[in-house]
């Protein structure tokens, strides 16, 4: 009998060149290339923005209103009325936010022109709202096509698909466009024109930076910033440490803790008036406290805040300790509290005394808490103003960067000279700032 049953023949595979090709990932080394680019187009197109001569004869470019008008209006209405109005754009511009982020990110031809279009219209429209253009419509016209065309091809290029870069943008435009012009084009600002005169008319190069270190206001303000910078920060902290680490677990340690708290409620000015009449110096009866005390016992009154060379700046130093005091206290004795007590004890039965825990368990377990407080008082050491202003109002060599800069837009009119105090001042914080954030991204990592 013959076998009748017949096989199916095994399906082939089709052929390599049917397979659908997978889609190539964009090049990231473009993307950085245009985009570092199209950021070199874009800072050269906003100096010759903030640097082309001003025609007064140009009428103003608008939309035919701006923030500025909108803000004039709404100052002529009854509050009550400013209230909702508030809202309602408030609640406008949100609604369109979320509008662009929620089909920012969908497939389809309806949604490719919308992106197209809010990446080269919204750039525009906020541009030309913060103020009538005047001379400028064709650089405000680039940079916004600028924006627009690299955001639009970062977007396509991204890598976690089209819409995803826009809605990142879009979600953070806000918030970004009050950091730029509220820090970045102030800083700019500030920059572009610590290089000219006292007028800002004419270019002086670096004779302002020379006068900062050269000239005895600007040469004290640098000396004794840098004092306050040094000093300030380690007594605070070791004042600190030292009574978080005493009145730990003490009787009353909420007591003591509010004590010595108690003057950082107290402004830099409240500060600087309960000092001046600790250090008051006049004729006849002394009314500051160190005086009287000298006076009882015989001596002779003593000029406190003129005392030089460097004393007076060391006496205001120790009002702004006095208040710094509290926080570093406050800060430490919550770290010390949560280091293990295994390691403590564990170190006790290894036969340690007290110095030898603190230095070698407590202070490593509280090492970031140390790094915060330092670098906090720091950066409030480096933009001190009210003390030296209320105390000594800067005489007798005690200016510091802070109020020197102030003194010499304000009295002088000096603002070549104010300007580059500014950026000197950015400088000193500058460091602390990038050790803060490095320090921040190491802990981010550990965890």
């Amino acid at each position: 009998m013959s076998d009748t049953r017949t096989t199916t023949p095994p399906v082939s595979a089709p052929p390599p060149e049917l397979h659908e090709a997978p889609r190539p990932q964009p090049s990231a080394r473009t993307t950085k290339l245009v985009v570092a680019g199209a950021a070199v187009v874009l800072a050269v197109v906003f100096v010759l923005l903030i640097t082309s001569p001003p025609n007064d004869e140009a009428k103003p470019v608008s939309l035919g209103f701006s923030l500025n008008s909108l803000f004039r209006w709404m100052g002529n209405l009854n509050p009550l009325v400013q209230i909702p109005i508030i809202i309602v754009i408030f609640g406008l511009v949100i609604a369109l936010i979320l509008v662009l982020i929620e089909y920012a990110p969908r497939s389809g031809t309806f949604y490719f022109w919308l992106r197209l279009a809010a990446c080269f219209v919204i750039p525009v429209l906020a541009l030309m709202l913060l103020r009538p253009y005047q001379n400028a419509l064709i650089w405000v016209l680039v940079i916004a096509l600028v924006v627009g065309a690299l955001l639009f091809f970062a977007d396509y290029r991204s890598r976690q698909g089209a819409g995803y870069l826009f809605q990142l943008v879009t979600f953070m435009a806000p918030a970004v466009l009050l950091l730029a012009l509220g820090l970045i084009y102030p800083t700019i600002a500030t920059i572009y024109q610590s290089f000219f005169d006292k007028t800002t008319t004419t270019f002086v190069g670096l004779d302002n930076y020379f006068w900062v270190f050269t000239n005895p206001e600007g040469f004290w303000s640098v000396v004794n910033t840098l004092i306050w910078v040094l000093v300030a920060p380690v007594f605070s902290t070791i004042i600190g440490l030292a009574y978080a680490v005493f009145i730990d677990k003490a009787r009353g340690e909420k007591y003591l803790k509010s004590l010595v708290f108690m003057p950082m409620a107290i402004s830099f000015v409240g500060a600087g008036i309960i000092w001046k009449f600790i250090y008051d110096n006049r004729q006849g009866e002394q009314v500051g406290l160190l005086n009287a005390i000298i006076t009882a016992f015989g001596g002779q009154p003593v000029s406190w805040l003129d005392a030089q060379p460097l004393i007076n700046t060391l006496l205001l130093l120790v009002v702004f300790i006095w208040t710094q005091t509290g926080f570093a206290m406050v800060i430490l004795s919550a770290a010390i509290k949560g280091v293990p007590t295994e390691q403590m004890e564990a170190a006790e039965l290894d036969g340690t005394n007290a110095w030898q825990r603190f230095r070698n368990v407590t202070v490593p377990g509280i090492r970031s808490s140390l790094i915060v407080v330092l670098t906090t008082i720091a950066i409030g050491s480096l933009k001190v103003y009210d003390i030296v202003a209320v105390m000594t109002g800067g005489r007798a060599n005690t200016t510091v960067l802070g109020f020197e800069m102030v003194n010499q837009q304000q009295r002088f009119q000096s603002y070549g000279h104010s300007a580059a105090l500014a950026v000197v001042l950015f400088l000193f914080v500058l460091p602390l700032i990038i050790y803060n954030a490095n320090q921040m991204r190491k802990q981010r990592e550990i965890r």
